[in-house]
């Protein structure tokens, strides 16, 4: 009996161990599987595709990624085909046929519906043709009884009626009325901002961007309007319709904040000094070109 009791043992012992043997290499086999459907430890980096054309990137990585174009946008300048958005973005650590997404430049500009501006205030109609992704372009002014609403809406010249499909991006020419009688608009405190907030306060003051300056060099990420043509202090009522120059510098090679402190100053005085010529920051150079269009003033 007690023999037979040791062989039991012995026997629970053996199938335990094989239990585990077995139990062992079905983990081991597992994780070796996974590792290699999911490719463990095997990452790539996410280049930059910005500017690429699309099918040479998805020929180029194409074993590696798989990508997936989502949208097409038209940008006005860019090259059709490029890719303008990416997700993952550059740099990211992601496995092999990891989807990435593209958003590239289309062939043809998209169509969308004219609005109709007509009779709308000015403010009204900027906002509408931007939320419609067309771009105001010059205002004139015309004899009409209500002041500063859109009489016309033109494109390339001619009259363009509410529902003709244009390309997105066009420049839509707006004609608002005068009220009846001759009238003048303050040019907007432009000093200190920069392009695209100038662009605007002018066109919602019912005037128009003339030329533009960068003697530090065209660079609209760090320039900002530090002079005006006609200028803010000596000239602040024109008439609608009127073109303003708009002179930039960089942020990083003026002070703006001593700008508007003296621009304030100034700005009080009835025989004020031109801002444009008392004002040098420490460590600024004034270039030729500058010295030459005050002389202008």
């Amino acid at each position: 009996m007690k023999l037979f009791s040791v062989f039991l043992k012995k026997k629970l012992y053996i199938h335990l161990a094989i239990a585990i043997a077995v139990t062992f290499f079905i983990l081991s086999g597992t994780s070796r599987y996974l590792e290699l459907y999911t490719r463990h430890k095997e990452v790539y980096v996410v280049p930059d595709f910005y500017g690429k054309d699309a099918d040479g990137v998805i020929n180029d990585f194409g074993k590696r990624f798989r990508f997936i174009i989502i949208d097409s946008i038209y940008v006005k300048g860019a090259e059709s085909g490029t890719v303008l958005q990416q997700d993952p973005y550059p740099g990211s650590k992601v496995k092999e046929g990891r989807n990435v997404y593209l958003v590239t430049v289309a062939k043809m500009p998209e169509h969308v519906p004219m609005p109709n501006l007509r009779n709308l205030s000015l403010r009204q109609a900027l906002v509408l043709l931007e939320s419609s992704g067309l771009i105001p372009n010059t205002i004139t002014v015309k004899e009409h009884f209500a002041r500063n609403a859109v009489v016309d809406q033109l494109l390339d010249g001619i009259v363009i009626e509410p529902g003709t499909l244009i390309f997105k991006g066009s420049l839509i020419d707006l004609m608002v009325g005068d009220g009846g009688s001759v009238h003048r608009v303050a040019i907007p405190s432009l000093l200190g901002k920069k392009r695209k907030e100038a662009i605007s306060l002018l066109l919602n003051a019912s005037l128009n961007l003339g030329e533009e300056f960068y003697p530090d060099g065209y660079d609209t990420s760090h320039a900002r309007v530090f002079k005006t043509e006609p200028n803010l202090i000596t000239q602040r009522l024109i008439l609608p319709g009127s073109k303003v120059n708009l002179y930039f510098r960089s942020e990083l090679k003026f002070d703006f904040a001593e700008l508007e402190r003296v621009y304030q100053t100034d700005s009080t005085k009835i025989d004020s000094i031109f801002y444009h010529e008392t004002f040098v920051p420490e460590n600024d150079v004034i270039l030729e070109e500058d010295i030459d269009a005050e002389d202008d003033f």
